[in-house]
């Protein structure tokens, strides 16, 4: 009821009358005023008037499930939110509620601070309270497992397209799943699954968004950053996630069409950093260096070597620049 308060509030210019609450929610006015007082708790500004009701002046920026639930309504992706102020992994949270049967497709698992975020390839990933976007989407893609990679690739079309918008900065996708701004590294994307040989029980996909963090450890400083560092300004998290939602609910209805990424090369390879420069791939025992010439449909990376071009899956190696990060 939180989630539908807020939307109506948000939706309303003026004030709302609390009678008009109750009569739409079909609830006492005692319980419209615990509510309201709990959202001026959690730093929503509320101006109560007597005989005129109450009026929402500004919202905190926050990413609690009532926030989420309020600017996501009538989505797939976010349609229901699980938020903790802290947990240890939003992506081992989800996949623990898709287990247990609660999450289902589009459900959304979201955090104020991780206290062991997860990268790829087992690295740990940054995550402190209240500075950045951390949340995990829940999928059950009627897809073949074997083209479920490419989730991550239609994922990270989403969140460049985002905050290129949110911005104005000039962002790029990093393949296979970062997104860079000014050679460093703002989001990161991390693809699980459950399946059997040919059935997906679910995929998680996990995002890492450095949105207001001012400053990083000394160990990650050179790579990485963060929206606030890079345009001096700060940003509303729901928005942005909101934002997301979309755009990632419009590329997987295209994804799925063929379960390729044929419908999106064009706009991705565009986006890409990596096009045209010289890249190292690692893989587990040699590593080889070429010019990235882009991705197929199959969301594979084509790499020009001197014995001609190499097709590089996502799930097996680390591509650097010849330099260094990008």
């Amino acid at each position: 009821m939180k989630s539908e308060i807020l939307r109506l509030l948000k939706r309303e210019e003026g004030y709302l009358s609390g009678q008009e609450l109750c009569n739409r929610l079909q609830v006492s006015r005692t319980a419209i005023w615990k509510i309201m007082n709990q959202l001026k708790e959690e730093g929503y500004q509320i101006d109560s008037v007597s005989n005129r009701g109450y009026h929402l002046e500004k919202c905190p920026d926050i990413v609690t499930g009532e926030e989420l639930e309020s600017e996501l309504e009538g989505r797939v992706f976010g349609h229901e939110v699980y938020y903790k102020e802290e947990m240890d992994s939003t992506n081992v949270q989800a996949k623990k509620l898709a287990e247990q049967g609660i999450a289902n497709h589009g459900y959304l698992v979201t955090a104020e601070k991780q206290t062991n975020g997860k990268g790829r390839r087992g690295r740990s990933w940054s995550s402190p309270k209240g500075t950045g976007i951390w949340m995990s989407l829940v999928l059950k893609p009627d897809i073949s497992p074997y083209n479920a990679s490419m989730l991550t690739l239609v994922t990270a079309l989403a969140v460049n397209r985002v905050i290129r918008e949110q911005t104005g900065l000039e962002s790029y996708i990093k393949w296979p799943n970062d997104i860079v701004v000014n050679g460093k590294k703002v989001c990161g994307i991390l693809t699980e699954m459950s399946s059997e040989l040919d059935y997906i029980h679910y995929v998680v996909i996990g995002i890492g968004i450095n949105v207001n963090t001012k400053d990083f450890p000394e160990e990650i400083s050179e790579r990485a950053t963060s929206l606030f560092i890079e345009s001096h300004k700060t940003y509303k998290r729901s928005r942005i996630i909101e934002k997301i939602m979309e755009y990632l609910e419009f590329y997987y209805e295209q994804f799925t069409l063929n379960q390729d990424l044929r419908l999106l090369l064009t706009e991705y390879n565009q986006m890409l950093i990596n096009i045209e420069n010289k890249v190292v791939v690692q893989e587990k025992q040699t590593s080889f260096e070429g010019i990235a010439k882009g991705i197929n449909e199959k969301g594979e990376l084509l790499v020009q070597t001197e014995k001609g071009i190499r097709t590089v899956m996502s799930g097996e190696v680390s591509v650097r620049g010849i330099y260094g990060y990008v």
